[in-house]
């Protein structure tokens, strides 16, 4: 039986979407978990093309046999997903349009963003905005290494200037080599993500990142005095090769016999991507790479002020267009590279310009529930949490929203002026300051972004809505 076909009559019996919690898959078998065990072995059993069934504790275990369970479970896993995105019992007469969108911040219920974030989001489901986001997607799950190690590195940073000689505790050694573990093998994790992400093997796409970096690469010497060089192109070099090992597994999958697809697929899989690996995404991968850095530190450190206040200023809007998906791979080359970001703390800003017009909004008007609304807001603002302030308050008021612009653009000009980086990435505000290099300045540039976006707002002020 065909497999989707099979995971389709699988999923009609063990369905909805929420009812499955989990699924995967072994050598031999469709593995799940459930919330509702509303169906028997016997109906599971009785379907053309299923071996067997087995029930261990709570994990049910489909057996399909070796190379089609790993068939099974990604056709199985596509149906979960699309049925999560696009319920059955949605209607078309509920779905907002990208035209809509503009009117409905007009008419937005202030206080209440799910609507008008919604929308956004569907206005820019495009190939190209759903592309960036599908990048960014390697990178979310590496996020809280990101903040641990980041923070840890900051705060060693800052108790060592405080006492050089601690650079000889063991304590504070054992914490700067945790503070580092994530960018140390920050390539085999973005190896794995992507392969998630474009559908490969994760474990394949771990091995093509680590042949990608693995140190015995210098002693190779190609052609008379060409030796390759472990590393190059970084997370560029890594997403390029396993996008290629991805896509080539898939098609090795379909074109390999299930008896054999278990071991031949994996060693063709390896055996060419190693090759182009080297030869094609390496090289590529180095020049992208190598652009991205000197493109991010010239502009920032040739431009300076003027160049943070128009990325400070235009970040949100960036935002509600979809194109910040983007920065998310630059800001981990730059840490990849560099050890900092300098984008982070200027984009940073621009959560800051929120907090201040939120609260000008709060002091100037005189409606009781937005006050409210406010008031349980802006402690998760402050904490670099924004998206209650924007879609909930600012952007539906409309003025506050160009108020909260120009101070994300005011404190981008300080960050930028100064050449704060990050040494993590995920989050903003004042969490954001011991991970930072120069934690004063970033401070300073925080406050700026405050103090600006309050006298902006209250200056440009807004329609007020009534009680």
């Amino acid at each position: 039986m065909d497999d989707t076909k099979l995971a389709q009559e699988l999923y009609d019996i063990v369905g909805p979407s929420d009812n499955i919690t989990k699924s995967y898959n072994c050598m031999t078998r469709l593995r799940f978990y459930v919330k509702d065990e509303h169906f028997t072995k016997e109906q599971l059993a009785a379907v053309k093309g299923v071996l067997g069934v087995n029930k261990s504790g709570d994990e049910w275990q489909v057996i399909v046999g070796p190379g089609k369970a790993t068939h099974l479970a990604k056709a199985f896993q596509a149906i979960v997903k699309e049925e999560t995105s696009h319920p059955a019992s949605s209607s078309k007469e509920n779905v907002t349009t990208p035209d809509s969108v503009a009117s409905l911040a007009k008419k937005a219920t202030v206080g209440d963003g799910t609507e008008l974030h919604e929308a956004l989001r569907q206005k820019n489901a495009t190939p190209a905005k759903l592309a960036l986001k599908k990048i960014s997607q390697i990178f979310v799950p590496i996020i809280p290494a990101f903040i641990a190690c980041g923070l840890i590195a900051g705060i060693v940073n800052i108790v060592v200037k405080a006492n050089p000689a601690l650079t000889q505790d063991p304590v504070i050694q054992i914490l700067a080599i945790a503070g580092n573990a994530a960018f140390w093998g920050l390539n085999i994790f973005v190896g794995m993500n992507a392969a998630s992400v474009f559908g490969g093997s994760p474990a394949l796409g771990g091995v093509m990142a680590a042949i990608l970096s693995h140190p015995n690469l210098s002693q190779i010497v190609i052609g008379h005095d060409t030796a390759l060089v472990p590393g190059r192109g970084g997370i560029i070099a890594v997403i390029l090769v396993v996008l290629f090992s991805s896509w080539l597994e898939k098609k090795l999958h379909r074109l390999i016999p299930d008896m054999f697809d278990l071991f031949v697929t994996p060693l063709l899989v390896v055996l060419l991507s190693t090759f182009v690996a080297l030869f094609i995404c390496q090289p590529i991968g180095g020049y992208v790479s190598e652009a991205i850095g000197y493109g991010a530190t010239e502009s920032i450190g040739r431009g300076g002020a003027i160049t943070g206040f128009i990325l400070g200023g235009t970040f949100l809007p960036m935002v509600m267009l979809g194109v910040h998906q983007g920065l998310t791979p630059i800001h981990a080359e730059l840490l990849s590279r560099y050890g900092v970001t300098i984008l982070l703390p200027i984009l940073a800003m621009a959560g800051g310009g929120q907090v201040g017009a939120s609260l000008a909004v709060y002091v100037k008007t005189k409606n009781k529930a937005l006050r409210r609304t406010i008031a349980s807001a802006l402690p998760v603002g402050l904490m670099g949490i924004g998206e209650p302030l924007i879609y909930g308050v600012t952007l539906p008021l409309g003025k506050p929203f160009i108020g909260a612009c120009l101070g994300g653009a005011v404190g981008g000009a300080v960050e930028a002026a100064y050449m704060v980086g990050s040494r993590t990435l995920g989050i903003s505000g004042l969490p954001l300051a011991p991970g930072t290099d120069n934690i004063p300045i970033y401070l300073a540039g925080l406050f700026s972004a405050y103090v600006v976006g309050f006298i902006a707002t209250w200056i440009i002020g807004f329609d007020d809505v009534p009680n």
